[in-house]
């Protein structure tokens, strides 16, 4: 009877083992079909809509040319990415219109998205750019 209930102990973890495996590849895939829109970034001491008035970054990861697009908060931005698992980096931002924006914010997303090294998507579904173990960047999804 102890054998029974050990190979059934056995087979029961061998199979939430591969679901939580399921799981991660499913939120990879996430991070390619979706618009993502910052809703918080760490850092400034200067309130979150104060940063960003007129309109709230957003990026977009192409999965087949390996570069993020979007808005840094007022103009165009792009960049390449380089994702190994968990770890993430993005590389020197490509060519962007030059509009004058207020309140600061596009230069702390340009320079805080540089000194990020690894991502993770939450139980809420939210992607969360992380440095050196510490989420400086927040994104939910969003239909656009």
């Amino acid at each position: 009877m102890k054998n029974y209930v050990l190979v059934f102990v056995a087979i029961l973890a061998l199979s939430f083992n591969s679901c939580t495996t399921m799981k991660d590849t499913s939120k990879t895939a996430d991070l390619y079909n979706t618009t993502w829109e910052l809703e918080y970034i760490s850092g400034p001491r200067i309130a979150f809509e104060g940063l960003f008035p007129d309109k709230k970054p957003f990026i977009k990861f192409d999965e087949a040319t390996k570069q993020v697009s979007g808005n840094a908060g007022c103009n165009g931005y792009s960049a390449p990415f380089t994702l190994k698992g968990k770890s993430l980096t993005f590389g020197e931002q490509g060519p962007a219109t030059l509009m004058y924006c207020e309140g600061g914010g596009e230069q702390v997303f340009t320079k805080t998205i540089k000194n990020i090294d690894s991502y993770s998507i939450d139980k809420d579904g939210k992607l969360n750019l992380i440095m050196k173990d510490i989420p400086m960047m927040r994104f939910k999804k969003v239909t656009k």
